[in-house]
Parts: C-alpha cells; structure tokens; sequence
C-alpha cells in the first residue's frame, strides 16, 4: 500500500506544479496540498473498509477519491490566483495566497485621493480587470476592509475606511459582481501592517484589503 500511494503522491506533486510569474520559480500549488492530504484520508478509510486481500486496491481507490476532492477548492483557488496575478502585473496590487484564500492588498495612494473615498478614475481599469476575475469565478465570497493610518482623528479614520470599502464594493458591483457575494467593514487604524511612526509605514497601512473566501470548502 505504501509503494501505491508514494506513487499516487508523486505523481500528484508533479502535475501541480506551478510557476510564481514574480520570481520564476516552481512551487507546489494548493491543489496539490489538498489533494495529498485528500489522498491521504481516503486511503486509510479505503484500507480500513477493504478485506485484508483488497487493502492496496481500497487504498488506491480511496486515494484518488480523497485525492480529487481535496484538491478541487485548491484547484479552483489556483486557477483564481494565476488570472488576478497575470491581470495586476505592474499594477501596485498585491496579491497574496494564504491557504485557500487569495488576498488583494490595494494601497491607498493609487486607489484614492488623500482623505478621500472616491475612487481614482486612473484606478478603473485595474478594478475592471479585478472585477472579471470575479464575476468568473463567482464561488468564492468577498470581504472588503478598509483601513488608515494613526494619524486624524478616530471616528474620521474609521468613517473613511468604511466609507472606502463601500466603494470599492459598489464599484465592483456595477460591473457584474452579485452584491450578494460581497461584505465589507471599515477598520480605521486598527490592524496596521507597518509602523505609524514613520511616512512609508503609514502609506502601507492606509489601504483597502479583498479577502477572496472559497464558498465550497
């Protein structure tokens, strides 16, 4: 049995190999983690099951059944992740992978006027090209944060990260993104991502966050 999964996991390993379009390199996608550990648990519930005789045939039967559901939302997230990454090369969004959830990190000195909460025209095409994805890829939920700096006053920052995030959620939602999918929330300077004590870290920390959320999982 053991020699039938090693197999299966090498061979899952290899086809899910993926380049990272920023440095080049060759990575084991989230499919391929799902679908291990997938693999995994239906192989021990397909031996456990089988006669003694058909433990390595149950084995590898409950491996590829365990394997391929584990490996679907990855593999869904996966896809997500090449497209947003290919469509905001150049574009000063962040997109970060953590698990089977996909992060935009927009920084506020290109997606707002200061002390604003009205989109930058100039900003469009890169929320257009967001927005495709999303309308896509439309099993995955979306929550939107808004956040500021220290620097202002406290109910300000927090009706501007709030007044922010509802932008971008009803920006999104004129181009074909169901409303329904889409929460947001306004967090003022609560969760900084950089220190407030000097110019850099408080640009880093006023931005607008979607939080991509698998809704099959």
């Amino acid at each position: 049995m053991s020699r039938i999964l090693i197999a299966l996991f090498t061979v899952l390993a290899v086809g899910c190999m993926s380049t990272d379009p920023y440095t080049g390199e060759q990575k084991t996608s989230n499919t391929a983690k799902g679908a291990g550990a997938g693999a995994v648990v239906g192989a021990i519930i397909g031996a456990a099951t089988s006669s003694k005789d058909d433990r390595g045939k149950g084995a590898l039967t409950g491996a590829v059944a365990g394997g391929a559901i584990g490996g679907g939302v990855g593999f869904y997230m996966d896809k997500q992740e090449a497209q947003l990454r290919s469509q905001l090369q150049g574009t000063g969004v962040q997109v970060r992978r953590e698990g089977d959830t996909i992060r935009l990190v927009m920084p506020g000195n290109i997606t707002f006027d200061s002390g604003q909460s009205a989109i930058r025209s100039n900003f469009y095409p890169t929320l257009n090209s967001v927005a495709v994805v999303l309308a896509e890829f439309d099993r995955t939920a979306i929550r939107i944060t808004g956040h500021t700096d220290s620097t202002g006053g406290a109910d300000l920052n927090q009706r501007l990260s709030e007044a922010r995030a509802d932008s971008v959620r009803q920006y999104l939602v004129s181009q074909k993104v169901a409303s329904g999918r889409v929460q947001t929330a306004g967090y003022g300077p609560r969760y900084p991502i950089a220190s407030n004590d000097t110019a850099q870290g408080r640009e880093a920390n006023r931005r607008v966050e979607l939080e991509l959320l698998p809704l099959d999982r």
